[in-house]
């Protein structure tokens, strides 16, 4: 029998653990320069990453007013607890639930001049395929879309469908950035922009090594 335990319950005891595992985390940041570089000119964009590497994402940007997508399923409840307790603003829906109220809430987002964090394969994949609804909101808004990925030395795998990343204790992260990039209208300015966005991200995975271990990129 499955018992679903609240998210109350996850955020006090996983909270903590989870940050007290990611303070341990060795993080080099690679291309920074792509997104303070927008910050710092007041421009409007979205940070889109597989939802794999959410973790260290999450960790990487915590306390900078960036809202983040989240899923209305009860994991995704639980993920954004915890995003919350890290000075996350929440999008509430996804690609499958709720898509509008969360297209909408990006949108608002945005246009307050709030950075915007979504995940293009998530919450319930299929695992690095980019939808291309999340992506509108960038185009609609004239929004920069700024690539970032997550790779880890050492790694645990959750079973599940995208595969979620948890870096172990000390272990090495690698954050970098791709170069940001606007979507153009139209329906082939669309499928160009999610074209570009799983290039991108592709891109980013290939540029990190760790001497020949690829454990935590499987």
């Amino acid at each position: 029998m499955k018992v679903a335990v609240p998210p109350a319950i996850v955020r006090l005891l996983g909270g903590p653990m989870v940050s007290t595992l990611a303070a341990s985390w060795r993080v080099c940041a690679r291309n920074e320069e792509h997104w303070r570089t927008l910050m710092d000119a007041g421009e409007r964009f979205v940070f889109m990453a597989w939802h794999e590497a959410l973790l260290p994402l999450l960790w990487q940007h915590r306390g900078q007013e960036v809202a983040i997508v989240v899923s209305e399923a009860r994991e995704g409840r639980y993920l954004g607890d915890y995003a919350s307790g890290l000075g996350y603003h929440l999008l509430p829906g996804s690609s499958s639930r709720g898509g509008t109220r969360a297209l909408l809430g990006a949108v608002r987002s945005l246009r307050a001049g709030r950075p915007v964090a979504i995940t293009p394969d998530g919450p319930r994949g299929p695992r690095r395929e980019v939808k291309p609804g999340v992506v509108r909101a960038a185009q609609r808004e004239r929004a920069w879309i700024l690539p970032l990925h997550a790779s880890a030395e050492r790694a645990w795998r959750i079973r599940s469908w995208d595969r979620l990343m948890i870096p172990k204790f000390g272990s090495r992260v690698q954050v970098a950035y791709g170069a940001p990039f606007r979507v153009a209208f139209g329906a082939e300015g669309l499928a160009t922009g999610v074209r570009q966005c799983a290039e991108s991200l592709a891109g980013l995975e290939d540029g990190m090594s760790w001497g020949g271990d690829h454990a935590s990129r499987e």
